[in-house]
């Protein structure tokens, strides 16, 4: 519940106490609510009656006060294929780098984006935005870095060969990898074809993150979680309180 939504349910209480505090006005001519005991003329049974109604008015006025405000659930959030968050600032920065080039061409011996790019084009450029500089071809690339056995190892980040060197990807985690595909085609996220029967290396060329390095990500996901906790417990006060002075009107 924000602030702004405190203050309304808090005024429209108040706005409820100052309709019971005024005097009791007749019923005569005036529609009963539905569920009301309202009948008859002003006096006699019908006068008894009003308290009855009022505290039902009172009741249902609290209730509205404090329910949920309703949300949109039309609302959607759209953006760019999802891809799991690296370990270390170094591969977010890759990762970041490497997608700003999604769109481009695929160009046989492409270096350039303004005109395309090929599959090792493509990770030199993205390893050059970040400041580590690779060979230009992938019979190259592949003997740069760190040697990586296997998939279950790899990391965001790690470069992947296959056909025997001819080809290279960059692993992104979760199932998913980036690279330039084949001419008529662009740069893009995709669902990994690749598997350890397939590749002919796995080459890590990020310096390995320091010891207990991660990302921020858990981080702002726990103050999230916190905030939400703390935004439920408020709600459920109100909902106990709602429900207490509702017992007490009836």
């Amino acid at each position: 519940m924000t602030m702004t939504d405190a203050v309304g349910r808090i005024q429209q209480i108040q706005s409820t106490l100052t309709m019971l505090a005024a005097p009791a006005r007749s019923t005569a001519g005036i529609t009963p609510p539905v569920g009301s005991k309202i009948t008859g003329s002003s006096t006699g049974a019908g006068s008894t009656a009003a308290p009855a109604a009022t505290a039902d008015l009172f009741a249902d006025a609290l209730a509205g006060a404090t329910a949920p405000a309703a949300t949109d659930s039309s609302a959607t959030v759209t953006g760019a294929t999802p891809v799991p968050v690296p370990a270390s600032g170094d591969a977010a920065r890759l990762i970041e780098a490497a997608r700003s080039y999604e769109g481009i061409p695929y160009v046989w011996g492409g270096t350039d984006p303004a005109t395309g790019l090929d599959c090792s084009g493509f990770v030199q450029r993205a390893y050059a935005d970040i400041g580590i500089q690779l060979p230009r071809v992938t019979w190259d690339q592949m003997n740069a870095g760190t040697h990586v056995p296997s998939l279950a190892e790899a990391q965001p980040g790690d470069l992947m060969f296959s056909h025997d060197g001819g080809h290279v990807s960059m692993y992104l985690g979760g199932g998913k990898a980036i690279d330039a595909p084949q001419p008529g085609q662009t740069v893009a996220v995709r669902d990994m074809w690749e598997t350890d029967a397939n590749i002919t290396t796995i080459r890590r060329i990020l310096p390995a993150a320091p010891a207990g390095a991660a990302s921020m990500a858990p981080a702002a996901m726990a103050s999230s979680v916190s905030t939400s906790s703390a935004s439920g417990s408020a709600d459920a006060a109100y909902a106990a309180q709602a429900a207490f002075l509702a017992s007490m009107a009836r």
